[in-house]
């Protein structure tokens, strides 16, 4: 089998589209919980410290001189605080979704299975039995 066939197979797997499809919907929902941090819990928490924008947040290691063309170094510690609470908001959403997928999985198990057939012994020890209660 060539290299070409091989790639070929493996690209087409279900894996590797399932891959693919979770690795689109991880950017799209990292986009959102950027967004659900940055216009919408973010503001609050800056209202209760009195106006503090945690984004704009730095220390200031060397500041910007225009007419000897340095840029401004910074350590922007705000902005890590904000990608610690995106964290904890992406980490708790598949936190809740891997806990309801093992709860319906469970219920799964739990319910409950047609009763095995009986076997071959069973099925004859039942027939003996029948016809000697025919027999009185």
């Amino acid at each position: 089998m060539g290299f070409s066939k091989e790639f070929k197979e493996f690209a087409v797997q279900g894996n590797v589209i399932d891959l693919a499809v979770g690795v689109v919907i991880g950017a799209a929902f990292g986009k959102i919980v950027t967004s659900l941090v940055s216009d919408v819990i973010m503001p609050p928490i800056g209202y209760l410290t009195g106006g503090v924008d945690f984004a704009d947040k730095k220390i200031v290691l060397t500041p910007a001189d225009a007419t000897a063309k340095v840029a401004e170094v910074a350590i922007h510690y705000g902005l890590f605080i904000n990608a610690i609470i995106q964290f904890l908001i992406i980490a708790l959403c598949i936190f809740a979704a891997i806990k309801t997928i093992n709860a319906l999985r469970r219920k799964e198990e739990e319910a409950p299975s047609a009763p095995p057939a009986p076997s071959k012994e069973e099925v004859l020890l039942a027939e003996i039995r029948d016809i000697l209660a025919a027999k009185k």
